[in-house]
């Protein structure tokens, strides 16, 4: 268990990270506040751009912990995820050294000089075990790295401590709040899911989805910002390849405003669909679907 709470209760977690811009469910604010509580990794799944990154963003900023990402990607290794030598620069040291009068005979001396920390390249696993400071540990996309990070992930977060053979273990000062994610693009291990808390983040309901709207384009009149949820849930009906997410409901209230558009057309719609739709046949059926629809 952490040694200073991040959160009071429930209600602490809903309030600060709704002043932070974030609107969560009952269900997030719960998450967040047990992750915090029991010291436990919170994972976090569901379809792309309904808040699963911005929720580490939002804790962090309502915490004032720093943030530390570790975006996935398909061959992301141990080299990229924990640490790596310097080995450009360790070259040089052993150049320089060489170099000097008594090169060769100071050979054992260098090799223990090359493995210091001024050699040591940290990435997002030992930076946030090494930080001063409280941080949050963003793992993004977890679904897209290859299975062996999830066995290197077990390890660094079981006790939150690494251990570099040349320079001994290092144990987490302070233990980061950490959060997962994964649109589900694979199945996650049995193993990594037991140690997690879950969290699935589904799109909004009406109400909160307008909210998040209003809340992100200020300057939107409240019967356009019901309209755009509405038109957005809508398409969501539809057998799309990319439904539009949260993120791309804020990205057409956006648009409403640029064009500085006084009524929700069906032709404003039409030519626009490409901010929210992301497929030409995704567009193709939406117009289809949209002009065959009662005005």
């Amino acid at each position: 268990m952490p040694a200073q709470p991040r959160f009071a209760s429930v209600d602490d977690a809903q309030e600060r990270l709704s002043a932070v811009g974030y609107l969560p469910s009952d269900a997030v604010a719960t998450a967040a506040y047990l992750a915090d509580r029991l010291g436990k990794p919170l994972l976090v799944e569901g379809p792309a751009g309904v808040g699963k990154t911005e929720l580490a963003k939002a804790v962090a900023a309502a915490t004032g912990a720093g943030l530390v990402r570790l975006q996935c990607y398909e061959g992301v290794d141990e080299a990229r995820a924990l640490y790596e030598w310097n080995h450009a620069k360790q070259l040089l040291r052993i150049t320089a050294g060489r170099s000097a009068p008594d090169g060769d005979g100071a050979w054992d001396a260098l090799r223990d000089d090359i493995f210091t920390e001024e050699f040591l390249l940290a990435r997002p696993l030992l930076t946030a075990i090494r930080s001063a400071e409280p941080v949050v540990l963003l793992v993004d996309e977890l679904d897209k790295a290859d299975i062996e990070i999830e066995g290197l992930l077990l390890e660094v977060l079981g006790d939150f401590q690494v251990t570099v053979p040349e320079l001994g273990t290092m144990t987490a000062t302070h233990r980061p709040f950490v959060v997962l994610t994964s649109n589900a693009t694979r199945e996650l291990s049995e193993a990594l899911r037991r140690r997690c808390l879950y969290l699935h983040i589904d799109y909004p309901d009406a109400a909160l989805e307008e909210r998040i709207v209003r809340l992100r384009v200020p300057g939107l009149d409240a019967a356009f910002a019901e309209s755009s949820v509405r038109l957005v849930r809508r398409l969501r009906d539809l057998r799309l390849r990319k439904s539009p997410s949260v993120a791309e409901t804020v990205d057409w209230a956006h648009t409403l405003l640029a064009l500085g558009a006084e009524d929700l057309t069906p032709a404003l719609v039409r030519e626009n669909l490409g901010v929210l739709l992301k497929h030409q046949d995704d567009i193709e059926r939406a117009t289809a679907a949209l002009d065959a629809s009662p005005r």
